[in-house]
């Protein structure tokens, strides 16, 4: 997510420098070179002015003296890049152009018509080249140099300007979209750091819309928060109203479980009757953990060790059912039990998916029908084998589906979707087969251990092994 944000970010600035870039490409060039164009006509315009200050001197004499004292008065004169090219051919002042065309007209009536003004290129500029009327209707040249220096003066610096203020222009839309894009990844980053917070079990989390930490926010980020919190809203009211309801079909048990606990007393002494009294000692204790579970907060929920030792409640869950299971006749048989096997998952919730195991066994099969349970240690991973000798399974792949199950009768098809869930919680899995030894139905948990488990101290005393009953 910080990743897609930065890219965010990053193409936020890269629209603005390109949009800058060519806005300021658009103005800057054409004024770039409308100021060059000036600097040119600027140089043209003071040589014309120095070439019409000679004009009156030329109009009363042409006298190349008076011609070169005159010239001496004019700036160009000075720094010698003014010449007069005299009726006669005689040129008064440093010339840069060759006196091959024909010499003015000394013809009263007009002036030789090869002879006009103009511009020519020469070595190191220009020269601008100005016809005036002389006393005895002659014609002089004035020739005005303009070095290339004249004509750029100015540009460089013009350039720089523009540049400099392009740059400027170029930094400031990237500020600007930098702090758009701060803003807007700030409440991106708000919205997703509250939805992480939330998909971990925070339902308080709620996703600021107004204020100071909301200012700057585009008005579809609003949005999504607004839409992100009534969800949230709505996901705290279902699961309120979900544990209501579980606490209360819970509660409804009681009345049913004080009768049978009342026939249970009823029953006297035995196996049988001292089974069936732990029994619904043990189903009236789950009913009062799953009404204090439903009405508890969240947040109230006291921290649960998470490992156990399989091997203890392995022991502890087949001693339970032996009881049911000599009643009936069932031969059975526990291995793999010798040594300590931790696994990654809470006690209570590897009983009960040994209880499930075991009780599909009674369930699903015949009085009398023998099963088997294993246990196998492996590096990195638990192995739990019920098997029986049963008809097996006719669909495996119907048989684990939630909800599905076996279609008997009284079977919720919620069992061993159940143990699958313990399984793949830690990356293990569950496989439906058939028994190689007993023929029938197989049942192969995989608990992957992952980290190394620490077994909490009321766990790590081994219990006394049950009896085996082959």
């Amino acid at each position: 997510m910080k990743r897609i944000l930065r890219s965010l970010r990053w193409a936020m600035v890269k629209a603005a420098i390109a949009g800058t870039v060519m806005v300021a490409l658009a103005f800057l060039i054409p004024l770039g070179l409308m100021v060059q164009q000036t600097a040119r006509d600027r140089a043209f315009t003071a040589a014309e002015r120095q070439a019409a200050a000679l004009g009156p001197a030329l109009a009363i004499t042409t006298d190349q003296q008076a011609v070169a004292k005159a010239m001496a008065s004019t700036d160009a004169g000075t720094r010698e890049r003014l010449a007069v090219h005299l009726p006669g051919g005689i040129t008064v002042g440093p010339a840069r152009t060759d006196n091959d065309q024909p010499p003015p007209s000394t013809d009263p009536q007009g002036v030789t018509p090869t002879v006009h003004s103009g511009t020519a290129r020469v070595a190191g500029g220009y020269v601008l080249l100005q016809p005036v009327a002389v006393d005895r209707g002659g014609i002089a040249m004035v020739e005005v140099f303009i070095p290339n220096a004249d004509l750029s003066r100015g540009v460089g610096t013009a350039w720089l300007v523009l540049s400099g203020v392009a740059l400027a222009l170029v930094a400031v839309s990237v500020a600007v979209a930098d702090r758009m894009g701060t803003r807007i990844i700030r409440s991106a980053r708000r919205l997703a750091t509250a939805a992480r917070s939330l998909g971990s079990g925070n339902l308080s989390v709620r996703v600021p819309v107004e204020g100071r930490e909301a200012a700057g926010a585009p008005e579809e980020l609003r949005e999504a928060a607004y839409a992100f919190n009534a969800m949230a809203d709505r996901v705290v009211h279902l699961l309120a109203a979900e544990r209501e309801l579980a606490a209360d079909l819970s509660h409804r048990l009681r009345t049913p479980l004080t009768v049978l606990r009342l026939n249970a007393a009823a029953l006297g002494h035995g196996d049988a009757a001292d089974a069936t009294r732990h029994a619904v000692s043990q189903l009236e204790r789950e009913v009062d953990q799953i009404i204090r579970t439903a009405r508890r907060q969240p947040e109230d929920a006291p921290p649960v060790a998470l490992g156990c030792d399989a091997v203890e409640v392995l022991r502890d869950r087949v001693a339970f059912w032996s009881a049911l299971a000599e009643d009936e006749g069932r031969p059975w048989r526990l291995a793999g039990d010798e040594a300590p096997a931790p696994v990654p998952v809470q006690r209570g919730d590897l009983a009960a998916a040994v209880d499930a195991l075991l009780g599909n066994v009674f369930r699903h099969t015949a009085v009398g029908t023998a099963f088997a349970v294993d246990l196998v240690a492996t590096e990195g991973a638990v192995v739990l084998l019920v098997g029986d000798a049963g008809p097996g399974f006719t669909d495996p792949a119907q048989a684990i589906r939630r909800g599905a199950g076996h279609g008997g009768e009284g079977s919720t098809g919620l069992g061993l979707d159940i143990v699958r869930k313990l399984a793949e919680g830690t990356g293990g899995e569950v496989l439906l087969g058939r028994s190689a030894v007993l023929g029938g139905a197989e049942i192969t948990v995989r608990i992957n251990i992952r980290t190394e488990v620490e077994l909490p101290k009321q766990q790590r005393r081994r219990t006394s092994r049950p009896a085996r009953r082959d």
